[in-house]
């Protein structure tokens, strides 16, 4: 089954369900998702932490970085 296909049959059946219910899973998917977004900044920081540590991070202003790419 494709992910169209997939999507409209779950987009059918949430549309059954009683409107309190359909705020519920909203709600539900609402923090899912800014949990998922949490754990990748929070992977971004990590990694980011791990390369400075590393020494791999550069640090400078945007003319620098501007500078370099025209080097």
């Amino acid at each position: 089954m494709s992910n169209v296909a997939t999507f409209e049959s779950v987009l059918e059946k949430v549309e059954l369900l009683p409107d309190e219910d359909q705020e519920v899973l909203v709600g539900l998917i609402q923090q899912r998702l800014a949990a998922r977004r949490r754990a990748a900044i929070a992977a971004n920081i990590a990694e980011t932490r791990a390369e400075y540590k590393a020494g791999t991070v550069k640090r400078g202003t945007a003319a620098d970085l501007l500078a370099e790419l025209d080097e």
